[in-house]
């Protein structure tokens, strides 16, 4: 069984004349980004491996969710397609069983939708993050169960 958390970065500023991938997490984002870890542990769910955009408003959700926790910057997650986050998500080592992935839409709501079912979609707001598992190994991983999404919005 494999676990597949996918977390959309919470909700950043947009200041005229700074880049995209320099915005930080507005406060709003920061207190989101902190009960999303809050609800990871309530649910049980603690990665072997967390994949992020190097973005600082991915950065800084993965860093206020995750405390501590060692997090590898991939810069290819930035901008990405769904089908380049597959991609990126096969070539995970087979040893790891809990997989978080830390980006930006619309890649990553694109991802969840392609991998579980296009049907009801609530859409992925910042800070949404959902969990998918799957039997298949990383490497053949092309579909999954949609076991949960949360939403900051929704909590």
């Amino acid at each position: 069984m494999r676990t597949l958390i996918v977390l959309r970065h919470a909700k950043a500023v947009h200041t005229p004349g700074l880049a995209d991938p320099e915005r930080p997490l507005t406060e709003r984002g920061e207190r989101d980004a902190r009960r999303v870890g809050e609800t990871l542990v309530a649910l049980g769910l603690r990665p072997d491996l967390v994949l992020c955009s190097p973005a600082v408003r991915t950065r800084q959700t993965a860093e206020l969710a995750l405390p501590g926790e060692p997090i590898e910057f991939e810069r290819d997650i930035y901008e990405a397609y769904a089908d380049e986050l597959l991609t990126l998500i096969r070539g995970t080592d087979p040893r790891v069983r809990t997989l978080l992935l830390v980006g930006h839409n619309p890649g990553a709501h694109e991802l969840v939708m392609g991998l579980t079912t296009r049907d009801g979609d609530p859409g992925f707001p910042p800070g949404a993050f959902a969990v998918i598992e799957s039997d298949e190994e990383w490497a053949e991983l092309d579909a999954g169960r949609l076991v949960t999404r949360w939403s900051p919005k929704d909590h």
